[in-house]
């Protein structure tokens, strides 16, 4: 099947969208499907207002046109509401072809929180513009039910995977030449640095051992002043990623506005157990029980500092365990099972894979 992915999260964006699409893409690819990732890198772009390291397209509706009818796909998908997506949602409307969607990312609260737009005034622009999907692809159950509430139609319940090759277990937390000797337990943060994150409230616990902070992002540096404490990483090759969340004692999941949260799942699959709040990336992670009603892999808890402390008690293991639940292929499946021929009547027709270029390099930030 030729199906055409239009994005506006790509590489060398560093984002939890941006791990999923390019994990989505190679397993369809292994599947023998052919994928054109329509991205910013292929147009003039400009910095996101507010966001730092996220690059817009500017006036891409010519160029998303011409590389649709050159690429004659048989599904297309929009991954997301920027300005390609809005330019291939205008093409497909024009032209009778139906699509999906996803809803990865709450930019109405992104929105609310660095510029104070009304959340209600987000969510109508995001149910327009979803509106005609024949299929909006949603990772939480969550998520789903709160997008039915707002007046969301046709979700789709999706799910997201863990590379557990490249994220290897280890049975206990050591230091790595990266973090250095700190003082245990060592608790750490990957995600973007942004004002959505909630980072203050892992930044303020309460608690003992050291703080670690992977990321950068639009608050980083006044964050940095705040807590000159807190051992500051950045960005950083995956695979000293990977030591990093092994080397860690417990990994802390303070958002509440995230969809999933990817940076769990690794975290995890290293063996560090993971402490959050219970919303709906967590709830979604954490939220099966094991036979005495305990959460498995980490804990959550409405007061962080509390998740915390039972979290350290969870075994390596068993956190181990529970990433191993989700799959990158069961992913992908699902997702070629949400598409839809792009013109009625039309049959998908076989393909050979695409060579996709993709860089393992950089981290992920949920």
């Amino acid at each position: 099947m030729k199906i055409a992915l239009v994005t506006d999260a790509w590489q060398p964006q560093v984002n939890g969208v941006v791990t999923t699409l390019v994990e989505l893409v190679r397993e369809l690819a292994e599947a023998g499907h052919r994928v054109e990732v329509i991205e910013p890198g292929q147009f003039r772009t400009r910095p996101c207002p507010g966001y730092k390291g996220i690059d817009l397209a500017i006036a891409p509706q010519k160029g998303v046109a011409s590389k649709l009818d050159a690429f004659a796909p048989d599904a297309v998908h929009l991954a997301t509401e920027g300005p390609l997506g809005w330019a291939a949602r205008r093409y497909c409307l024009r032209n009778d072809l139906r699509f999906t969607t996803a809803f990865h990312t709450k930019f109405p609260e992104i929105l609310n929180a660095a510029v104070k737009v009304p959340l209600s005034w987000g969510y109508a622009l995001f149910r327009h513009f979803h509106k005609p999907s024949s299929g909006v692809m949603v990772p939480t159950q969550g998520v789903l039910r709160m997008l039915e509430r707002r007046g969301f139609r046709n979700l789709r319940p999706w799910t997201h995977g863990v590379d557990t090759s490249l994220f290897q277990f280890r049975p206990e937390a050591q230091a790595c030449a990266t973090t250095g000797l700190l003082a245990r337990p060592v608790s750490l943060f990957v995600g973007r640095v942004s004002y959505e994150k909630n980072i203050k409230a892992f930044l303020d616990m309460d608690f003992p051992g050291s703080k670690v902070v992977c990321g950068v992002g639009p608050v980083e540096a006044q964050l940095k002043q705040q807590y000159p404490h807190v051992r500051w990483l950045g960005l950083m090759a995956r695979p000293e990623l990977a030591n990093v969340y092994a080397a860690a004692d417990l990994f802390v999941f303070p958002s509440r506005a995230d969809t999933f949260g990817l940076v769990m799942l690794e975290a995890m699959a290293c063996g560090t157990p993971v402490a959050a709040y219970p919303v709906d990336g967590p709830l979604e992670v954490l939220g099966r029980r094991d036979d005495s009603g305990r959460t498995v892999g980490g804990a959550m808890h409405a007061d962080l500092q509390q998740a915390a402390f039972a979290a350290l008690a969870v075994p390596r293991p068993e956190a181990r365990a529970r990433a191993l639940d989700f799959s990158w292929r069961q992913a992908a499946e699902l997702f070629a099972g949400y598409l839809v021929p792009a013109r009625c009547g039309a049959r998908a027709a076989a393909a050979a894979p695409a060579v996709t270029k993709l860089s393992p390099e950089r981290s992920t930030l949920s």
